[in-house]
């Protein structure tokens, strides 16, 4: 009796993720950002949408997002005010009023003890900030500044980056311009 083997080659992928990262669009949405986000795979955005945006962006990218202090009942039912998720195996936590390194939100500070993501995301502040936090095992804390035209911000933002496997790289912030210039 011949016994037949057959060898088996098995492949691991690393998938690639881009994303486009938003907040504070305030009811504005850039005619730019299609155009810096055309090669993302998603689109997370941290709150303070205002009227129509959340539309807008889901025409053109599936979109993660959270609602912020400025946005109506109907996307406060749409969408939570805190979202955990995993992307390539990084934990994600993302709400719109999340404070700094060192000095969080006390609800968001609470959390992060029970909790600590890989990437902490928020808004609200219309300061951008891209810094690893020691404190919570060097959660990466990304608040991508503001990309609507209202806010004290002098100049609108955004941010792009991919993450492939556990890596995080080509992380880059985009100006839009001065806000309130259209």
């Amino acid at each position: 009796m011949t016994k037949k083997f057959t060898i088996v080659k098995l492949y691991s992928f690393i998938w690639e993720m881009k994303i486009g990262l938003l907040s504070d669009t305030h009811g504005f949405l850039d005619p730019k950002v299609p155009d810096y986000f055309k090669d993302c795979d998603e689109i997370w955005h941290g709150g303070d949408f205002g009227y129509g945006v959340l539309e807008q962006l889901e025409l053109l990218k599936p979109v993660k997002a959270v609602f912020g202090n400025i946005d109506d009942k109907t996307l406060r039912t749409k969408l939570p005010e805190d979202l955990w998720f995993t992307c390539e195996g990084l934990s994600i936590f993302m709400t719109h009023i999340g404070g700094a390194p060192p000095n969080y939100n006390p609800r968001v500070k609470k959390i992060l003890h029970e909790r600590a993501p890989d990437i902490f995301i928020c808004g609200h502040s219309h300061i951008l900030r891209i810094k690893k936090d020691p404190n919570y095992n060097n959660m990466i804390y990304l608040n991508p500044g503001a990309a609507g035209n209202h806010g004290f911000h002098t100049t609108k933002t955004l941010v792009r980056f991919e993450i492939t496997g556990k890596d995080i790289k080509n992380m880059e912030v985009i100006e839009l311009g001065k806000r309130g210039a259209l």
